[in-house]
């Protein structure tokens, strides 16, 4: 007897003496791995067979999944250790797999038998050599390098002892006995030479960009299956709703419940025209029949999408699902009375809600604020959502929409996540796999993001963005926001179902002067006059005696009764609103321009008079002024919640501010003057927006469509264009005319069409809208609308795809809503070829235009600070604000942009890596074979151009355990590099949003191997047997790991974050092991 200790003496140069030509082996183990055939292949070649059993199940299909799975894990390890152990990785670095493989499998063919034990029985492991002497060499637990000594793995002692006969016989009997017994063991040795066989043959790069992905993501495999849907037998998915989404809708549903089970609360920030409101009504559909109670909270204009769908009436496509959740306006969150939508809000149970949903959530991205005295604080919308809805009574999840959740700070983002975990943030703190807390992972990102904009605009990409956040923000992301956008949807969803997204043509601007007529004037010398107003008649407090300032304040509090601002500011606010206002009147129409500028001079003149007669009247800022005139984006209307404020003309200087009135009176005056004369046959803007129809309607660019929609900011502007648009349209084409505001009824030319506004579009849009589901019978409507004149109430939420052709009758000062607007008729599932956008610009360089809005902004700000002494004129971020803005509206000009691509700043689709996870999941709904693949793999792929040089992309574990999550590697333990041959890092690990795209950029979709690179390769690496090139690339690869970290650590020691040298040591090679790689050639 002899004993190996596999330090001194190994077990692998004694059988080299044992084994000799004609030898019979019998092996049993836990496993085989190629390696220890590499290291014997001299002696194996020249055996007579070798008999291998797998003294634990291995290749058998586990024949009661439902019991424990107690040797699943074990088995696939097994199984994989064909290809190396995992303390064989440094010979798997050495790339030469793939030659071994070939030569073992051919071995195998020839010379090997395996059968494993399919009992639960325990079996000890050794190997038997009968030739000139019988030997028994035990225990041996793996046929692996680790066993034969040549690896030192991680055992504390590897004793191996060798027995002669007779003692060695009662191995070999035993082992005949075992192999003969049919019951126990089960032949697999095809399962292991096509195992084998797998590492050699050639892979597609579909597969290998696939593999990673599983082996990254495949964690989130398990989190989304629906066994963690709580009682998914609700039925929902036979609901009606569920049957009209498309699959990467009913992807994002089943994501949402599992983010709000998982974590409370989910935003889905789809880009425009995605359907989100589809999306959340099949996510209400399934709490609905948990017995849960539901409440819609969105903008007013969005009312009456909402209320159809939860209706009982025709034209409402899900009736069958009979929703029945409540809907209430963000507005109705400030009234403490009154009713909306038919329930009273002062009886009404807000605790009571499961689950709310908050339409275009972004309006709640400002926080929580209290305003008022001490006594009598009162909550802003925000806080009164967290304390009465969310807080109180049951617990409440929150699914949050908006395309726009970031404005241009995180914090946005924050405030709106905030609502989910009750504004506590050990809430969601315990749930996140973060290490910061989620108040500290903002702060830091809000940091990142501070110090990035004062970059350079050419060095304010989202890459740079990038490296500067760290991994545990992106994990909330992850956690709990889903974002795709629209190119995401085209390249990683089957979209034969879908319809595609039309193509969008380039946008055509058109810069009409005011009027043609001689001697006319201009938007330049207009813009001058206005420039020159102070519009004091908005802020009479400002003209308040200082004696008698205190009685104001005594009587109203020091907020002069308003609510949410200082008297003060809230009428600087409210004059500098009206200020852009008039100016955003003029790029509308002449007419509203008109209107606008009358109703001010009648107000002022009103005023002069009430002065100039004084008889101890008071003023009142609330009769001058309200959101009607200005129709405000929701968030603003703050400004108009207060009590009224009476000022005593008494007590004010009316001198100065009659000289101010005056003044402003005259300015009006002229300005009346020149613009009266401009009818709409001298309206230069109004005759070219004839003219484009006239064009479009005689030369469709979509088989015969001649549909238009027309889009204004105001009221005024629309009804004015429906007058002279409808009768043009009806007397030269015959064709039917419609409008729609916010602030009337609708408005069309067929005769007794009911004009409420889903009649009007469904007869717009007849296919999206279902016009033969929902108007037949008694109420069949057999008229079609083809031009639609509409404010921004339709700007969201509608599905208005028939249409090809949107024309923008004046920019909206937020690029962001000419963008929702476009998004009506750029929507998936049209039918068109082809959209137009047609912008109407005023007639000035873009230059002039933005540095015009700076002057009105800055001569605002200018009144604001004599007035309180705020001596912050404009600042740099508004100034940026500003290059940004022209940046945007330039783009515009050019091209139809996403909303992603529009924010410079932030889009939250570039941060996620959702879309991967999503990629992995359709993959895996038809196919399992990265399952079982082996490591090591690769596969040969062609550059596309200079972005993708020739190299290779390497996809590596980290394997010792003492590494902690490095800060900045999201996908710690998988690290990713792609190196170009010249040894250049493209890209390193810490960017895997970027290497995961371009990954699959060059694979994606080529589903075969390609042959010729292929044989390129192997040709070039003599069949993976001169593997050195590739080593050493692989070894550069991994020092760029070290080497970023180092750079990281070195900055760590600089910086105020956590220092990340102490905590994390890599050593190189041997503490990574290769999952697979793709070679760029």
């Amino acid at each position: 007897m002899k004993i190996f200790d596999n330090i001194n003496n190994i077990v692998k140069d004694d059988l080299i003496q044992t084994i000799t030509k004609g030898s019979k082996v019998s092996i049993a183990s836990a496993c085989f791995s190629i390696y220890a055939f590499e290291e014997l292949k001299e002696q194996l070649q020249g055996i007579s067979e070798l008999n291998f059993i797998f003294t634990s199940p291995t290749f058998i299909k586990e024949r009661d999944l439902k019991e424990k799975r107690e040797f699943y894990i074990p088995q696939l390890n097994r199984e994989r250790s064909l290809y190396g152990t995992e303390f064989e990785v440094k010979l798997r670095n050495e790339l030469s797999q793939k030659a071994i493989a070939k030569e073992c499998a051919e071995w195998i063919r020839e010379k090997v038998k395996f059968k494993s034990n399919v009992t639960n029985e325990q079996m000890g492991g050794f190997i038997n050599v009968v030739a000139e002497e019988e030997l028994t060499y035990f225990p041996i637990n793996g046929f692996t390098t680790t066993d034969l000594g040549c690896e030192r793995g991680n055992n504390l002692v590897n004793f191996v002892s060798k027995i002669d006969a007779p003692y060695s016989e009662n191995y070999i009997n035993v082992f005949k006995e075992i192999w003969q017994d049919n019951k126990r063991l089960k032949d697999v040795t095809d399962q292991v030479i096509e195992n084998i066989s797998n590492v050699y043959k050639e892979n597609s790069p579909d597969f290998i960009y696939f593999l990673t992905l599983y082996n990254i993501f495949n964690e989130f495999l398990e989190d989304i299956s629906e066994d963690v849907l709580p009682n998914s037998a609700t039925g929902f998915k036979s609901s009606e709703i569920w049957n009209m989404l498309y699959n990467f809708q009913q992807d994002a549903v089943l994501a949402i419940i599992n983010k709000l089970e998982k974590y409370n609360g989910c935003i889905l920030a789809d880009s425009v025209g995605l359907g989100k409101t589809f999306t959340a009504l099949a996510v209400i559909k399934y709490y609905e029949n948990r017995n849960k109670s539901v409440l819609v909270l969105c903008p007013k204009k969005l009312n009456d999408n909402w209320i159809t769908f939860r209706s009982n009436v025709t034209n409402n496509p899900i009736a069958k699902d009979r929703l029945r959740y409540d809907v209430l306006y963000h507005t109705d969150l400030s009234r403490e009375s009154g009713t909306s939508n038919g329930i009273p809000l002062d009886r009404i149970n807000w605790g009571n809600y499961d689950l709310v949903v908050i339409d275009e959530s972004h309006n709640f991205r400002n926080g929580g604020q209290t305003y008022g005295e001490e006594d009598d604080k009162k909550e802003n919308r925000y806080l009164k959502l967290l304390n009465k809805v969310i807080r109180e009574g049951v617990k409440t999840k929150v699914l949050m929409l908006s395309a726009t959740p970031v404005n241009n700070r995180f914090f946005d983002l924050r405030n709106q996540i905030a609502l989910a975990y009750e504004g506590q943030s050990e809430k969601i703190d315990d749930l996140l796999n973060t290490e910061k807390s989620i108040d500290d992972i903002f702060r830091y990102a809000q940091a990142a993001f501070n110090k990035w904009s004062k970059y350079d605009s050419d060095q304010r990409t989202t890459d740079n963005l990038l490296e500067l956040l760290d991994f545990d923000f992106f994990e909330v992301l992850d956690s709990v926001t889903i974002a795709r956008s629209r190119k995401h949807i085209e390249k990683y969803y089957n979209t034969e179902a879908i319809g595609k997204f039309p193509e969008r043509l380039k946008p055509i601007s058109i810069r009409p002067s005011l009027t043609e007529k001689e001697g006319a004037i201009n938007y330049n010398e207009i813009y001058e006059l206005l420039v020159q107003l102070n519009l004091s008649i908005y802020t009479p407090s400002a003209y308040i005696f200082d004696s008698k300032k205190d009685n104001y304040e005594n009587m109203y509090g020091s907020d002069m009764g308003n609510v949410f601002f200082r008297q003060s500011d809230r009428e600087s606010g409210i004059r500098r609103l009206m200020n852009i206002n008039l100016l955003k009147r003029l790029e509308s129409s002449v007419h509203s321009f008109r209107l606008t500028v009358s109703k001010i001079k009648k107000l002022i003149d009103d005023t002069i008079e009430l002065i100039e007669n004084n008889s101890g009247a008071k003023v009142n800022l609330e009769e001058y002024v309200s959101d009607a005139d200005l129709e405000l984006d929701d968030q603003n209307t703050d400004l108009f919640v207060g009590r009224k404020v009476q000022i005593a003309l008494n007590d004010m200087d009316t001198l100065s501010w009659l000289r101010d009135l005056k003044q402003d009176s005259d300015i009006l005056n002229t300005l009346l003057y020149f613009v009266d004369d401009i009818t709409p046959e001298h309206d230069h803007k109004l005759q070219t927006l004839l003219e484009t129809l006239n064009d479009k309607i005689e030369n469709p660019i979509n088989g015969n469509n001649k549909k238009v929609i027309i889009f204004t900011a105001f009221s005024d502007t629309a009804e004015y264009l429906y007058e002279n648009v409808s009768q043009y349209i009806k007397s030269e084409f015959n064709l039917n005319t419609a409008l729609i505001t916010g602030s009337v009824d609708g408005r069309t030319t067929v005769p007794r069409l009911k004009n409420d506004m889903n009649t009007v579009l469904t007869c717009f849009s007849p296919i999206s809208k279902q016009r033969d589901l929902l108007l037949n019978g008694k109420n069949k409507v057999d008229s079609d609308i083809d031009i639609l004149i509409a404010t921004d109430c339709i700007s969201e939420g509608q599905n208005l795809q028939d249409c090809d052709y949107l024309i923008n009758y004046d920019i909206h000062w937020n690029p962001v809503r000419i963008i929702q607007r476009f998004g009506r008729i750029d929507r998936i599932g049209s039918r068109n070829e082809v959209i137009q956008l047609v912008n109407f610009w005023p007639d000035l360089s873009l230059d002039d235009y933005i540095n015009l809005k700076r002057r009105v902004e800055t001569r605002m700000k200018i009144s604001i600070m004599t007035s309180t002494g705020d001596d912050n004129l404009i600042s740099e971020e508004e100034k940026g604000d500003l290059e940004y803005r022209k940046k945007q509206l330039q783009r515009l000009m050019d091209e139809v942009v996403d909303l992603e691509d529009m924010t410079t700043g932030i889009s939250i689709m570039d941060l996620g890596l959702n879309e991967f996870r999503l990629d992995l999941l359709e993959y895996m709904k038809t196919n399992h074979d990265v399952e079982h693949a082996p490591y090591g793999l690769h596969a040969v792929v062609s550059s596309k151009g200079a972005d993708t040089p020739k190299g290779v992309f390497y996809v590596l574990r980290n394997i010792s355990k003492s590494i902690n999550i490095d800060k900045q590697n999201r996908l710690h333990p998988f690290y990713m590099v792609y190196i170009s041959e010249d040894e250049k890092i493209v890209c390193n690990h810490i960017s895997p949003k970027k290497t995961l795209d371009l990954m699959r950029y060059l694979c994606r979709d080529n589903t075969e191997p390609m042959l010729k690179l292929c044989r390129e390769f192997n040709k070039e690496t003599q069949d993976g047997r001169k593997m050195g090139k590739y080593s050493k690339l692989l070894e550069s690869a991994i020092s760029s790991i070290i080497h970023v970290k180092e750079e990281k650590d070195m900055m760590s020691f600089f910086n105020d974050k956590e220092t990340t040298s102490v905590i994390n040591k890599i050593n190189g090679l041997s503490d990574f092991e290769l999952i697979c790689f793709l070679v760029v050639k």
